[in-house]
């Protein structure tokens, strides 16, 4: 129960999860649009899988980078996907894109695979510390995403802003404290959660009950796009 609150808090991740808002918020938008991900789905940079659950999938793959993977049925070189043209229904890729230095490259080797039509949903972190070191190249303002996957040949379809409000904020404190407190001892690192984080995880969630939203500062970009089958159709 503890390990998956990492990735769907719920209540206990108030006390264990130090990334809590940012989780809960990538969680309950992707489990609003994965109704839309069906048929044979590609999650690229697929991690342990977590909003497999959530998509309606008759088959659902798994891709990584040769260095992490994982749970993944598939590994690349982080060039070309191993699949042929218009092999998928739906791709899934979620906190991936910041880690790509050629994004240009892989959103067209998405468009490649996906059949016209086809659905992609896709979060990019807006505000965040650097992570993952040293391969973190990007952040994406809402404007810079849609611009990106409209010139790939995608009309967007819904685009969210995930944690748009003063939970925003706590979360980068609570950011910030992990970053200086966090050892190689998974039950210290669990203390500090308790101690030092999950004081900072409920008063974000009173504070947030009573502030208004601020769309201008959030965590995440979440799109849920569709394949254009005619590039010249993109706008």
């Amino acid at each position: 129960m503890v390990k998956r609150s990492y990735t769907n808090p719920g209540f206990l991740g108030l006390f264990v999860n130090p990334f809590y808002f940012a989780r809960k918020g990538l969680i309950r938008h992707f489990a609003a649009l994965c109704h839309h991900v069906d048929g044979r789905t590609l999650d690229v940079g697929c991690g342990s899988k977590p909003y497999r659950e959530y998509c309606r999938s008759t088959e659902y793959v798994g891709l990584e980078l040769e260095s992490r993977p994982g749970l993944s049925d598939y590994t690349y070189s982080g060039h070309e996907f191993p699949f042929d043209d218009g092999e998928f229904d739906s791709v899934l890729t979620s906190q991936v894109l910041e880690h790509v230095f050629n994004p240009d490259e892989f959103l067209s080797e998405i468009n490649r695979v996906l059949k016209g039509g086809g659905i992609l949903l896709i979060s990019v972190p807006f505000v965040w510390d650097e992570h993952e070191q040293p391969l973190d190249y990007a952040r994406y303002s809402s404007f810079g995403l849609r611009h990106l996957v409209q010139a790939h040949g995608f009309r967007v379809m819904e685009y969210r802003k995930s944690m748009d409000d003063v939970r925003a904020v706590f979360q980068m404190i609570n950011s910030y404290i992990y970053k200086k407190t966090v050892t190689t001892n998974p039950m210290l690192n669990r203390l500090s959660t308790l101690l030092l984080m999950a004081p900072f995880n409920i008063m974000g969630e009173l504070v947030g009950a009573i502030l208004p939203r601020n769309e201008d500062l959030y965590l995440d970009n979440v799109v849920l796009a569709r394949k254009i089958s005619d590039a010249a159709g993109v706008t």
